[in-house]
């Protein structure tokens, strides 16, 4: 699916918190899909293509990230939230949900914390207790704390000639076959405007470890079916952090390793991703 045809079925939904952004399609059992920093729903585009025969299935917006405006909490643990806060607002019942980066994390907590808004969970390479955020992600953090970080955004979002090379670029097998439409959905809510570069730098500014750690003692308990599809291509988030999730929550049932996939690969090889969600979803 393009990103013209995805984001024409973008909506909005205002709740006591906010407006979220949310692209919705297709019918049966619920399932939403949770991005993580930087990109937007258009990640999950494909998948959802594919999942829309026998699913309903709902890509939310993060707060300052596609269509959904900043909101005052820039936090994670906030962000979980505003996933129950769609759910909700939508009234979609129990759901599958899929977590992918940042979005893994955020759905952890939401897990922990709405464990009867679950039918099933699964996480594709993200963020862990212990690996939140990743050591090497540390300079970028620090340099969003000291507001270095927005300016350089600008330029990167403004300049399409640099997308390939970017930042986000580390995280495709190839970004060379990367439309140039995906780059645009991606770095211009982030990036297209100082004050749009500035609350992204507040989102990174945020981040903290102490939100997954809280709801740790949580996920050790949580009996939700819960499947680990992960790549063992990408750097940050290492195969032996899904082992590690796997270990901790008892509804883990199995890893599955997606070989040389990297962070971006439910975008890059929906095909990887989609039998496994149909296969544990049974449908």
């Amino acid at each position: 699916m393009d990103v013209s045809t995805f984001t024409a079925q973008r909506r909005m939904l205002n709740t006591d918190a906010g407006e979220i952004a949310y692209t919705e399609f297709g019918d049966g059992p619920a399932a939403v899909f949770v991005h993580g920093l930087a990109t937007n729903g258009v990640l999950w585009r494909h998948v959802i293509g594919e999942l829309a025969g026998t699913s309903r299935c709902v890509a939310i917006d993060l707060p300052a990230h596609g269509g959904t405006p900043p909101s005052d909490d820039p936090s994670v643990d906030a962000m979980a939230e505003v996933v129950a806060d769609l759910c909700d607002g939508l009234g979609l019942g129990q759901v599958d949900l899929v977590g992918n980066d940042t979005g893994g994390a955020i759905a952890q907590i939401f897990a922990a914390r709405h464990p009867d808004k679950l039918r099933a969970l699964t996480l594709t390479n993200c963020d862990t207790e212990g690996n939140f955020p990743p050591p090497g992600f540390a300079p970028v953090i620090e340099a969003a704390r000291q507001g270095q970080l927005a300016a350089a955004m600008v330029a990167i979002a403004n300049d399409p000639a640099s997308w390939r090379t970017s930042p986000l670029a580390d995280l495709y097998e190839d970004p060379a076959r990367v439309p140039d439409e995906v780059w645009r959905s991606y770095y211009t809510p982030i990036g297209g405007t100082i004050d749009r570069a500035r609350e992204f730098e507040r989102m990174l500014a945020a981040l903290d470890s102490g939100d997954l750690s809280e709801v740790s003692a949580a996920l050790r308990t949580l009996e939700v079916p819960t499947l680990l599809v992960w790549g063992t291509g990408d750097a940050a988030f290492g195969l032996e952090w899904a082992y590690q999730l796997q270990k901790m929550i008892p509804g883990a049932r199995e890893v599955i390793e997606i070989e040389g996939a990297k962070l971006f690969f439910p975008e890059e090889r929906p095909g990887d991703l989609v039998p496994h969600l149909r296969s544990f979803w049974g449908r």
